[in-house]
């Protein structure tokens, strides 16, 4: 049962324009319509048998919006995690709604949210959230359609840990797109979890075998970012790095397994 950790899929009449917007910005080309039909229908061409899908909040008022959509989709085979807005007065609050009615956990991104990953101001969110149990899936290193403001770099992952030992972090892009000298210098090694998106066709075979082997290899997952990167293209650059079964396992089953299911089973 591969799990796709990290992919992105919006509600039909959304995606028709959501998709056309996102590629412009980020100069990239989608491989899917961006909606949840067509992330299944990938699914199945590379032999994933689930996807987290990873929704984001871009105004506070989103959230019941996109609280309700992902009631919707939420399947046997979609893990969709909803999303707060860092300025949503009832941040807090809903951080123990999304508990109550079943998800995982939730996802920010602080480019499309405007803020920095270690901001002090978030303390009761990450508090709320490491209370909760819910993961805590964010964007982490620079973004393709924004300017390189350090948000999101291992400096601020390695705060916010700091700060919160007990939260449930994932960090996404194998620790920090475009920032993976930094993330081999300061996170490698440590209990920190990560998924892989859209990172290996950036980096040399070398340097992901080495930060593969050098980081707990319970702490690592699979991740495409779809329809950002094509699922079956992620799942055979990782078979090309022929890494020894039992961790090529970990990553693409084993730890996600055992990690969504602590959290669905204290729900």
């Amino acid at each position: 049962m591969i799990i796709d950790f990290h992919t992105h899929a919006f509600p039909d009449a959304v995606a028709a324009t959501a998709i056309p917007t996102l590629e412009k910005v980020g100069n990239i080309t989608a491989y899917t319509a961006g909606t949840v039909d067509a992330l299944l229908e990938s699914m199945d061409r590379a032999g994933i048998g689930k996807s987290v899908i990873c929704s984001i909040a871009t105004r506070p008022e989103q959230f019941e919006t996109i609280l309700s959509w992902s009631h919707k989709v939420k399947s046997s085979r979609i893990i969709p995690l909803p999303s707060i807005h860092p300025n949503d007065p009832d941040c807090v609050k809903h951080v123990y709604r999304i508990k109550e009615e079943g998800f995982a956990g939730i996802k920010m991104h602080p480019y499309y949210q405007d803020y920095f990953l270690a901001d002090e101001k978030l303390s009761p969110f990450y508090d709320a959230v490491s209370d909760s149990g819910l993961l805590l899936v964010a964007h982490c290193g620079f973004d393709i359609g924004f300017p390189r403001t350090r948000c999101a770099d291992p400096a601020q992952i390695m705060q916010l840990i700091t700060n919160f030992p007990k939260l449930r972090f994932v960090a996404t892009h194998f620790g920090g797109w475009q920032l993976w000298d930094e993330v081999e210098e300061m996170l490698i090694g440590k209990e920190i979890f990560m998924e892989i998106s859209f990172a290996l066709k950036y980096l040399s075979k070398e340097q992901i075998c080495r930060m593969l082997n050098n980081h707990p290899r319970e702490y690592l997952l699979f991740g495409s970012d779809s329809p950002w990167d094509d699922q079956s293209a992620n799942l055979q650059a990782l078979a090309d790095l022929s890494l020894d079964a039992e961790l090529f396992t970990a990553i693409t089953e084993t730890n996600a397994q055992k990690l969504l299911w602590t959290i669905t089973s204290q729900t």
